[in-house]
């Protein structure tokens, strides 16, 4: 048993959960303490909102404001990031707003996580009233006003914002600039548009920037244009394509692969967090002690998912199986698990939390917007581009990510 009459030893108790990644232990041992040092915080917000453990998010917070009278303005920024990764904008919100200082980073930390998020109107509201007050922004910023044009659909702001980078702020577009502008026009479904834009480019589009065009084809069943551009990297660099790529799937690239974290963060793991309990799933997991009541929920969901116009998109099955096994092997896909595992164990109507490592597949994204209509709850996953909303059978990036 820890002795909590010393405060030094509770303080190296804490080093050791946060080096294990301990989260929970960490917080728990927080609240025995009246302050710990800046490091401990900073790595607990962190751990924080990559585990989008909002319940845990707000004790470090207020332990934090409890602790230190006076907060400098990048720590303010990191509570910002913190809240705005557990999918909270409204929390971020309230701290922005009582921010005694900002800075650049604060208002682009909240025009980035409000788009993220989905909010894309708020994001550009912001950036509005950012520029009112006389503050320019710097290249970094362009990129959440277009992904915040991209929620909205609204190449028309868009491609104004762009422009005003070089004619209003003498910003030079970069290569990345031009790759986020490619996949906000076809994002919305403006193929044409995207690729007219690579065409006028006046500098060397890179390999990124067709891989971008080449994935948004495939989102949006361009497939003839899509086998084209796939040809086109295939002789520029065949490195960049797999064997999904190649068959006309959306590929999942290192790059689309969220940072691991140590032991807890491992790829294609699924953590579920349920009040303060978190649950990690593979795809096909039968590890878990319950695991089979997860997938005969899951199995039960099937026949009203397909009466509410659920149709398995058994493409994203790789392996040369009937069409029965293909169901199946979608049916044990990791964020369909961790959803499960909700239903059964957290009361009803709560929002439910998952965070996906890689990019959430078709079917699945299909599948987890019947879902929310049919238990009525909320569905707030993070997979590895963005935030998606579940709830009531729509998901909040409108189907395109």
């Amino acid at each position: 048993m820890p002795n909590y009459s010393q405060p030094g030893r509770l303080r190296e108790e804490l080093d050791g959960f946060c080096k294990e990644g301990k989260l929970k232990e960490a917080v728990d041992l927080l609240g025995l303490l009246d302050s710990v040092d800046m490091n401990s915080y900073l790595f607990l917000m962190n751990e924080c909102g990559e585990a989008q453990a909002l319940e845990e998010a707000k004790r470090v917070h207020e332990h934090l404001a409890r602790s230190v009278p006076r907060i400098d303005v990048w720590v303010c920024n990191k509570v910002l990031e913190m809240y705005a990764k557990c999918g909270s904008m409204e929390d971020a919100y309230k701290v922005f707003d009582k921010m005694s200082q900002r800075n650049l980073t604060s208002w682009d930390t909240m025009i980035t996580w409000l788009a993220k998020n989905r909010h894309g109107e708020d994001a550009i509201d912001m950036f509005t009233e950012f520029k009112k007050i006389g503050l320019k922004p710097d290249s970094q910023m362009f990129f959440g006003v277009f992904n915040a044009c991209s929620v909205l659909g609204d190449m028309n702001e868009g491609m104004l914002q762009f422009d005003s980078m070089s004619k209003n702020y003498g910003i030079s577009p970069s290569l990345e600039h031009y790759k986020s502008v490619v996949d906000m026009l076809g994002s919305a479904g403006y193929l044409n548009e995207a690729l007219e834009f690579i065409e006028n480019m006046p500098i060397e589009p890179s390999i990124e920037i067709y891989e971008t065009m080449m994935n948004q084809c495939r989102m949006h069943g361009a497939a003839e244009l899509g086998d084209r551009l796939t040809e086109l990297i295939s002789l520029l660099d065949p490195s960049y394509l797999d064997e999904q790529s190649k068959s006309g799937l959306i590929p999942v690239k290192p790059s689309d692969i969220a940072k691991e974290k140590e032991k807890k963060r491992l790829s294609g793991f699924n953590p579920l967090e349920i009040k303060t309990k978190v649950y990690e799933y593979r795809a096909g997991d039968t590890s878990h002690p319950e695991h089979e009541k997860l997938y005969s929920q899951l199995r039960c969901l099937k026949q009203p998912m397909k009466e509410a116009g659920y149709v398995p998109e058994t493409k994203f099955v790789l392996h040369d199986i009937d069409q029965e096994s293909k169901e199946e092997a979608l049916l044990s896909h990791s964020e369909r698990l961790a959803l499960s595992q909700a239903l059964l164990t957290s009361p009803a109507r709560q929002p439910v939390r998952i965070i996906k490592n890689l990019r959430v597949c078709g079917d699945c994204h299909n599948a987890l917007k019947i879902i929310s209509k049919l238990v009525g709850r909320l569905i707030v996953a993070r997979d590895a581009k963005r935030f998606h909303h579940f709830e009531n059978g729509v998901c909040s990036c409108g189907d395109y990510w």
